[in-house]
């Protein structure tokens, strides 16, 4: 498929990058391109401090993201060319969740397949109240298999089952209810939730946070007592260091606390 327009744009702001997904004429779905270029991107956003905050959205007004892009997978279904695919869409999964900076997923419009999987493996997410969310690959003969792993670990057993085997869409207020999303707004209200969802963000100290995500998603996969050991290391490492040193003079000192660049 030949496209020559930039499939991803960024753009930033105060600290905050801001990723758009510019396919807006496939419901910006995941191209092998648009793969690489996020990828690529959240590679270079992960080694760069001066970004405190990323936000992904969706170009244009239909969809946030409709998952992988079906036609282009039709014209070459070797197993090199799907297993390069969906390794690749595994990738970019894992880079968001390893990512340092927390991300939210500002969602209009559908998100479906890889694109509700994109929405799952979001930190945060805030959905206008028309989106809606499917993972409808079953209905094509193609079960989520790759988006059950995001899904599976946002919303409880039964409704993920539901979505995997049904393909049928949920709407914002459900998604809501489910855990996948953590706001619904009303459209022209979406934009200023994610900007103060985003300011709230800025104002913790950016390693805490970074060290706090980390945590989060390690102890998930642990035992109940293997979590509270590696947890417990984590937490003294972290009051043993800058960002709460100054967090405790602060409450002392009863002002806001000025927090500490991250280390090198």
């Amino acid at each position: 498929m030949s496209e020559s327009r930039e499939l991803l744009r960024e753009d930033r702001a105060d600290g905050v990058t801001f990723l758009t997904l510019n396919r807006p004429q496939a419901y910006n779905s995941l191209s092998r391109r648009l793969l690489d270029d996020l990828s690529t991107t959240l590679e270079a956003i992960a080694a760069d401090r001066r970004v405190r905050v990323v936000v992904i959205r969706g170009a244009g007004e239909k969809a946030f993201c409709a998952g992988h892009d079906l036609k282009e997978m039709g014209e070459d279904r070797t197993y090199g060319a799907l297993r390069a695919l969906f390794d690749r869409c595994s990738q970019v999964m894992l880079a968001l969740t390893r990512l340092p900076q927390p991300v939210i997923a500002r969602v209009h419009g559908i998100a479906t397949a890889a694109g509700c999987q994109l929405v799952a493996a979001c930190d945060l997410a805030v959905a206008s109240e028309e989106a809606r969310f499917a993972t409808s690959g079953v209905k094509y003969g193609l079960f989520c298999s790759t988006p059950m792993v995001a899904l599976s670990r946002n919303i409880a057993r039964k409704p993920a089952m539901e979505m995997l085997m049904t393909g049928d869409f949920v709407d914002a207020d459900t998604a809501l209810r489910l855990g996948l999303v953590n706001r619904v707004v009303p459209r022209d209200q979406l934009d200023l939730e994610v900007d103060a969802l985003a300011a709230r963000l800025l104002d913790k100290p950016a390693d805490v946070l970074a060290l706090g995500k980390r945590a989060f998603y390690r102890q998930l996969e642990m035992g109940l007592e293997e979590a509270y050991a590696f947890t417990t290391e984590v937490i003294v490492q972290n009051a043993l260091g800058r960002s709460f040193e100054e967090g405790l003079k602060a409450f002392l000192e009863k002002r806001r606390p000025v927090w500490p660049q991250a280390a090198e």
